[in-house]
């Protein structure tokens, strides 16, 4: 009867050290007393220590000196081996290390025990398998699509995704009841006829940083920028005045106070919604294609700004039409004008 690790090793039916050398992964077994007494040739190439400098060891000599991913060393508490011999169930983590040249890297590692017939622990055995080249992959691809959503909507980020996900290019065209935003810098060219092309930018990317992050906390997604100027689409036309009440409120006028401490000028702006069905889908050539909302709705939200005053918001009787009553009484009738195309004035009302 086999009644301990290294007896295992040379006579069991399932295993010998012969096939666990030609495993690529990193293998070492270990004793109850965790006395290391089975180093394959995967964990020499993985790990830069010698068979010979690593068996008659305790794993707890930190030899390689594992830390989690939080940080912690494990060897010297909270180790893996010791838990799975306690409770005899196998753990898989992620794990770092340190090779023998000293840099730390990225493992998996699967620990489970070894038994006997009876079902007695003879020891454990951990499998690893380094993951450098996933991690650096994984991370490549976080700070990739973090870059990429600087510069395209969340609603096309999550688009594509999906289409990737799906395996599917096709993207169905489809009618949308949203409220568009549109604000405008107001006197921009002026602004930057004294300014250098440096404090342009940053002035825009302030302002614009504003309205991205008020945008997202109600609920909305900025459709693009224009210029000088933002589009912004929301599902629900409450969400949309009180983004747009923030940004004058709160956002543009810390923003403004802000500058006046640095001897720059004021910024003023002006902002315009105007709710009605759209169409959302990819505008574009073959080559180059936009996932974005078209149709007289986003004409006439374009409109509606442009008849704002400075610093003040301007809504179409559309959208009114859809507020609750502590939204529709913030606002008050501001007159009407002519659209093309449409037999009808349209009709504006402004935030008091």
């Amino acid at each position: 009867m086999i009644t301990d690790i290294k007896t295992w090793l040379e006579k069991g039916k399932n295993v010998s050290k012969e096939a666990l050398d030609c495993i690529y992964d990193g293998v070492y077994i270990v004793n109850p007393d965790r006395e290391i007494v089975f180093w394959n040739r995967g964990a020499e190439q993985i790990t830069g220590y010698k068979k010979e400098k690593v068996t008659g060891f305790w794993c707890g000599d930190n030899i390689l000196n594992h830390i989690d991913e939080n940080g912690i060393l494990l060897c010297r508490g909270g180790c893996p081996i010791v838990q799975t011999m306690k409770d005899g169930k196998p753990i898989e983590m992620k794990v770092y290390p340190k090779h023998q040249d000293g840099h730390r890297f990225p493992v998996e590692t699967h620990i489970s025990c070894l038994r006997d017939d009876e079902g007695n622990i003879l020891g454990v055995i951990e499998v690893f398998r380094d993951i450098s080249h996933q991690e650096e992959y994984r991370i490549l691809q976080e700070k990739f699509k973090n870059l990429i959503k600087r510069y395209v909507s969340t609603t096309t980020f999550d688009e594509i995704q999906s289409r990737i996900i799906n395996n599917s290019d096709i993207n169905n065209p489809r009618i949308l009841d949203m409220s568009v935003l549109y604000l405008d810098i107001i006197n921009f060219t002026g602004y930057t006829e004294n300014r250098n092309p440096q404090e342009v930018v940053e002035m825009l990317n302030d302002l614009f940083g504003i309205c991205e992050v008020i945008t997202r906390e109600h609920f909305g997604d900025i459709d693009k920028y224009i210029g000088d100027a933002v589009m912004a689409v929301f599902s629900d036309a409450n969400d949309a005045v009180r983004a747009a009440e923030k940004m004058l409120t709160i956002g543009l006028l810390i923003m403004n106070e802000i500058r006046a401490k640095e001897g720059l000028p004021e910024i003023c702006v002006r902002i315009g919604i105007n709710s009605g069905p759209v169409l959302q889908g990819d505008i574009g050539s073959f080559e180059r294609k936009d996932l974005t909302v078209i149709g007289d709705n986003v004409n006439v939200a374009s409109r509606v700004e442009k008849q704002a005053p400075s610093n003040r918001l301007m809504i179409s009787e559309a959208t009114l039409s859809r507020l609750e009553k502590r939204e529709f009484d913030k606002f008050e009738a501001f007159g009407v004008i002519p659209v093309k195309g449409k037999s009808e004035p349209l009709k504006l009302f402004v935030l008091k």
